[in-house]
């Protein structure tokens, strides 16, 4: 009798971790918080103001996200190197923080539908007519060294017949750009932005896109209703406009239109 007894516990004790298992969206809801990995030093996506309030593009998502779920929000700070681990140990619901989707990603957590874009372009002077590479003919083009936009462009440089002119940070670009060492720069879309307004009189917009790589909402793995619950919710924003309302009041331009419509 004993014996048996101590079989019946043990099957009980192997059955307890899948009886247990948590839900991430339930765990959510029964809390009436939802914990939001962002990072808060990475601007125009998650910053701080003068009063030490979180502000930011990734900010205004989550925040709208959890008005809309009638939950409160919480922000789990977070770094690049730190995003999925603090998925994949429950310190946060959902990850909303420039994550770009790939392939290795992929492999370890789930991602929604994309919310947004970082959008690599040409920018030029407003008064600079270029609308494709082959514009670009005979042009110098400015990027910043060691970058995905100096490796893209090198690579087809010569087919276009435009030569590279490389900076050693940012910072060095755009300074560049607005007093005018350079006319045509290759970099992020919202750099493009902030290059016109320090510089009005120079006008720099951006002109054409060379690629762009999708942001979404990171999800722990195995969270199938979180995952549709999200994805329910960027269909809908992304509908009414309000998350690309967002986007351009920190970076500057529309969503594309393929994902507004």
């Amino acid at each position: 009798m004993q014996r048996r007894v101590l079989l019946i516990s043990t099957g009980l004790l192997a059955l307890a971790p899948f009886a247990a298992r948590a839900d991430v969206l339930d765990d959510a809801v029964k809390a009436k918080k939802l914990r939001v990995a962002t990072d808060l030093a990475l601007p125009p996506a998650g910053m701080v103001d003068d009063k030490m309030q979180p502000i930011g593009a990734d900010v205004e998502v989550a925040q709208l996200m959890a008005k809309d779920w009638g939950m409160e929000l919480e922000f789990v700070q977070t770094t690049g190197a730190t995003r999925i681990p603090n998925l994949q140990t429950g310190k946060a619901d959902i990850c909303v923080s420039t994550l770009s989707v790939t392939a290795e990603r992929a492999k370890v957590i789930d991602f929604s539908k994309p919310y947004a874009v970082l959008q690599s372009v040409i920018g030029a002077r407003k008064d600079l007519a270029l609308k494709e590479y082959a514009d670009l003919k005979g042009r110098a083009v400015a990027v910043t060294r060691g970058t995905t936009q100096d490796t893209m462009l090198t690579a087809i440089s010569a087919e276009h017949g435009f030569r590279m002119q490389r900076y050693e940070d940012d910072a060095t670009l755009v300074t560049a750009a607005v007093t005018g060492q350079a006319d045509i720069v290759a970099t992020s879309a919202s750099q493009v932005v902030q290059m016109g307004l320090k510089n009005p009189a120079r006008g720099f917009e951006p002109k054409f896109q060379i690629t762009k790589f999708d942001l979404a909402v990171g999800i722990k793995q195995g969270e199938p209703r979180m995952l549709a619950k999200v994805n329910e919710w960027i269909t809908v924003n992304l509908k009414n406009g309000k998350l690309n309302t967002i986007f351009k009041k920190y970076y500057g331009t529309d969503l594309p239109a393929d994902m507004r419509s």
